[in-house]
């Protein structure tokens, strides 16, 4: 059971080191969507990608001996979460305090990465509300030159200042409802 227990934290402690490595990551793409480098945020999402599948493997193994534990324990998988086996495990400082130390440091940066990529999501968001404001801007100059008409020296525009498909008070009006 002890050696079983070894590998579970074991493999616990490489999980938070690729989840550590990920939110590294997605603190790194935080700038490169500020800076709208979209060759570098291609990048970082291939890096990405990477550690999701050793993540994925290591989630893998993870359940493999989380089901031994529960064959030794008599025991359904589902009801060994960590906080539960830290409970069961309260007679063995050693691992009980290993387990429960891993348990915390994999829960802070899982809480961390959240943070960061609820963070980004906005960044991402507010990129596209701006392409799309600047979408329908140069949508309206295209516009703009059909219906104007060249009377002497100037250009005289009768829908200028009317409605448009771009309309800067819609656009501030929708702006404002987010905010508030």
């Amino acid at each position: 059971m002890a050696s079983l227990i070894d590998n579970l934290i074991e493999t616990l402690i490489k999980e938070n080191e690729e989840y550590e490595t990920l939110l590294e990551l997605s603190m790194e793409k935080t700038g490169v969507i500020v800076k709208a480098d979209h060759d570098g945020l291609n990048e970082i999402v291939m890096k990405e990608q990477k550690v999701v599948e050793r993540i994925n493997a290591l989630e893998k193994t993870r359940a493999e001996v989380t089901k031994d534990i529960g064959i030794v324990l008599n025991r359904k998988v589902s009801e060994l979460t960590l906080p539960k086996l830290v409970e069961m495990l309260a007679n063995q400082p050693r691992e009980c305090s290993m387990l429960k130390e891993v348990h915390d440091r994999l829960k802070d940066t899982l809480t961390r990465m959240v943070q960061v990529n609820e963070s980004n999501k906005a960044l991402l968001n507010e990129s596209l509300e701006m392409l799309q404001f600047e979408m329908n801007l140069l949508q309206s100059m295209k516009q703009a030159p059909a219906t104007t008409n060249y009377s002497g020296n100037n250009y005289a525009d009768a829908s200028f200042g009317g409605a448009t498909a771009f309309d800067a008070k819609e656009y501030k009006a929708s702006q404002d409802k987010k905010k508030g």
